[in-house]
């Protein structure tokens, strides 16, 4: 497995919160629900996203934007119309001053706006729990990143438009897998272009020396690696592989295999119901006490309150 499938198959969203958005200007919706990521998909005219402290980017038909949490942002018709709504966690909806609007912008099955004839219209798909987006894929992205309808086949954003606004039996669970589908295949497109900020392990994938051991440590990170071991592989001397490594990737291969476990163990504590000593044993950590001490050290919690956690939404 290379690096991105590793990372790109991550997502897994569970009762994820999905609507089809219809509205008049002005409007501005201003979201504080401290999600760890939201899709926005726009269908007909145009919204302005701006993330707290930094510049609005406007969102035309057929773009989709991936904003990453738990910062707050405000879409809107334009950056200078005021908030009107403010959505809080677990997405509760109200006025700036804190009046319910839950019942006044609810325009059916998913469905939600302050107009059923508004001129815009968009697919919004937020991913509430912790647990369903991993740590590694939030930090190889930017607070927001759009991309332009023009760039790649959008036909994923048509299907989940089909399929958002109906009530069926397992509605939520079709979902659910599109919008992770939609999100690889937003988050693919985006990385491959050549003016991406993406994370140095992707841009060194491709490199003859550092993209094999890269791969070698994602096809087996329980493996007891060394840089010894892995320069021999990569047909290099140690030095070679540590110094090209760091320069590429931003830190040494062992650092880079220990984050790499720990994002795995988190991936499995969240998949699975495999006791700690399995975990560890499967990453490769000798004992479960090596894997939460390793685990705290890394994450501020230990592996038990983190599994804990990722039941309750972000917030």
């Amino acid at each position: 497995m290379d690096a991105l499938a590793d990372l790109l198959d991550g997502p897994r969203a569970r009762g994820a919160f999905l609507l089809r958005a219809t509205l008049s200007p002005p409007w501005s919706v201003r979201i504080q629900d401290e999600a760890p990521l939201c899709l926005v998909a726009m269908v007909r005219d145009e919204a302005w996203i701006a993330p707290d402290g930094d510049p609005a980017v406007r969102v035309g038909p057929g773009d989709v934007a991936v904003v990453r949490g738990p910062a707050h942002y405000t879409v809107a018709d334009d950056p200078a119309s005021a908030p009107q709504v403010v959505i809080h966690p677990g997405q509760v909806c109200t006025t700036p001053d804190g009046r319910a609007l839950t019942a006044e912008m609810d325009l059916g099955t998913r469905n939600w706006g302050n107009d059923p004839d508004g001129s815009a219209v968009m697919l919004i798909g937020t991913y509430q729990m912790r647990g369903a987006v991993t740590q590694r894929l939030l930090a190889a992205l930017p607070t927001l990143l759009v991309l332009r309808g023009d760039s790649w086949d959008g036909s994923l954003v048509t299907l989940l438009g089909r399929e958002i606004v109906k009530d069926e039996p397992g509605q939520e669970v079709v979902l659910d897998r599109l919008l992770d589908l939609l999100l690889i295949a937003v988050l693919r497109t985006w990385l491959s272009r050549p003016d991406a900020r993406a994370p140095g392990w992707y841009r060194a994938h491709g490199d003859p020396v550092v993209g094999p051991a890269l791969r070698m440590l994602h096809a087996d990170p329980g493996h007891p690696w060394t840089v010894a071991e892995l320069a021999g592989r990569a047909g290099v001397s140690r030095a070679a592989l540590a110094q090209r490594f760091v320069r590429l990737v931003g830190e040494p291969p062992m650092a880079y295999l220990t984050g790499l476990r720990l994002a795995q163990a988190a991936d499995l504590l969240r998949e699975t119901d495999a006791t700690l000593e399995a975990v560890a044993r499967r990453v490769g950590y000798g004992t479960a006490f090596a894997l939460s001490s390793a685990f705290k050290r890394e994450r501020g919690v230990s592996p038990q309150r983190y599994r804990e956690g990722l039941s309750r939404p972000a917030g």
